[in-house]
């Protein structure tokens, strides 16, 4: 189902291998990196893979903004993979400082925060604020209460998925362009990471086995083929699924040559996560996307969900998937008995009235500690609503959590939805990454970037259509 209103790119930017610059940055750091795997220098990636994704983002980022976006989000898809494969080849490195690119390429876009600012607030770009304030008061706290190592990685967390999110905003000249390469690049996201993730589990590759067993993340499932709970290429499923669940819903949308391919590999590896909050976001995604369109885009999503039905089913009801799916499944009905269900029950009934009483919150960076080698081990709490007020008491999540529902009205109050589907799936998506709140912290990192990344998509679509029309009446 395609937008009935398309804009191409602007003349002279095409989406081959253009602009040649700028694929020659990005060329260079794939020719490095896998140069650097095959031949055993792995020991030199480590570093080197950081220093030469940031150059490449940077010079992206100043001269080649399109471009940038979609090598943001590739870098937040295939680091996790790179990084395990270093490790397999050279030793499990606990810090997982690799893990950091995708973090500090997406924190360029500060700069632009910082100096659209002023503007924005006449544009729409009170929620961005709001929500960058209050995690400025988090991070404040968090210096006074942790420590500024652990702040650090705190704000690596909460704040890239805002400054990202504005950047997408303020740059809504170009919504045509940014919705483009979007849309390319989960499409392939999708396929690539799908087809991965059921080769994953049909075969559990050593570098993701050693990474498990080095972990010790007993809930990703058993190290062993069909026991593993699919991540993909990414850190772990709750990310992986998150992307999945955008993608998947893009899908739906847009009309791709690779459409039928990307939806079998991807539906299967999502399945196979076995992340039941984000099949939950999926369908709350889903339901908002129909409800967005006029009655003949609804009729043609049906239409694509019929046939999307044909190919998923078969694949997800035959050995060796159906049991893990179906499996999973069967705990909707079964939650008294579910762990995972009865270790959140728990963790709300212990944490909400201390989460809700807590006025100045424990600042950025309360949900790690350094253990006895040095290094910043993740403590988990299963609620992004708890999460926020633990961490940035009433004060921050005020504004933090105001922000977002700001965010939320504003975009439920524009009809171009109802003629271009990206903006009504945008919508979707970021009002499913909202549903997910209440059993993770879906704010935070690469999920955090899908939540404010499509919600900052639909205020761009909005502006730019609003901007169309008003020359056209002129």
């Amino acid at each position: 189902m395609q937008t009935q209103n398309n804009h191409a790119p602007k003349k002279g930017y095409s989406f081959g291998l253009e602009p040649p610059l700028g694929w020659t940055a990005i060329l260079a750091l794939v020719f490095f990196t896998t140069v650097c795997i095959f031949s055993g220098a792995t020991a030199i990636l480590r570093n080197g893979y950081i220093a030469l994704s940031l150059a490449v983002g940077l010079f992206l980022y100043l001269q080649y903004p399109i471009l940038y976006i979609g090598f943001t989000w590739w870098m937040w898809f295939v680091t996790p993979f790179v990084t395990r494969l270093v490790d397999f080849k050279s030793g499990f490195d606990p810090s997982r400082l690799m893990l950091i690119s995708p973090y500090l390429i997406t924190l360029f876009t500060l700069h632009t925060f910082l100096k659209y600012l002023p503007k924005s607030l006449r544009q729409g770009g009170l929620p961005f604020v709001l929500a960058f304030l209050g995690v400025f008061y988090g991070a404040l706290i968090g210096l006074i209460k942790t420590s500024p190592m652990t702040a650090v990685r705190g704000i690596f967390d909460w704040l890239p998925p805002i400054v990202f999110g504005f950047f997408l905003f303020i740059k809504w000249r170009e919504y045509p362009q940014y919705r483009q390469v979007i849309q390319r690049t989960f499409i392939w996201g999708v396929l690539v990471m799908g087809a991965y993730g059921v080769w994953q589990f049909i075969v559990a590759p050593e570098w993701d086995v050693f990474w498990l067993v080095e972990t010790e993340l007993k809930s990703m499932g058993d190290p062993e083929p069909l026991g593993l709970r699919v991540w993909s290429t990414m850190a772990s499923p709750a990310p992986f699924g998150a992307v999945m669940m955008a993608g998947l819903l893009l899908l739906l949308t847009h009309s791709h040559y690779l459409n039928i391919p990307a939806t079998a590999a991807g539906y299967l590896a999502f399945l196979l996560t076995s992340v039941r909050t984000l099949w939950g976001a999926w369908l709350v995604g889903l339901v908002t996307l129909f409800g967005s369109l006029k009655a003949r885009s609804q009729m043609r999503l049906v239409m694509v969900i019929l046939l999307m039905v044909l190919f998923v089913v078969p694949l997800a009801t035959i050995e060796p998937f159906s049991e893990t799916i179906s499996g999973r499944f069967e705990t909707f009905s079964n939650l008294e008995q579910d762990d995972s269900a009865q270790v959140r029950q728990k963790i709300y009934e212990k944490g909400l009235n201390e989460a809700l009483t807590n006025g100045l919150g424990n600042g950025v960076g309360n949900t790690f500690v350094v253990n006895e080698q040095g290094i910043l081990e993740p403590i988990v709490i299963d609620s992004g609503f708890l999460d926020t007020f633990f961490t940035l008491g009433w004060f921050g999540a005020v504004f933090y959590l105001g922000g977002m529902l700001l965010l939320v009205h504003q975009i439920f109050q524009f009809n171009e939805c109802r003629f271009d589907s990206f903006m009504a799936a945008s919508r979707g998506i970021g009002i499913g990454m909202i549903s997910t709140l209440a059993g993770n912290s879906g704010m935070l990192g690469v999920a955090g970037m899908v939540l404010w990344g499509f919600l900052a998509m639909a205020l761009a679509g909005h502006n730019y259509h609003v901007h169309e029309q008003n020359k056209l009446g002129s």
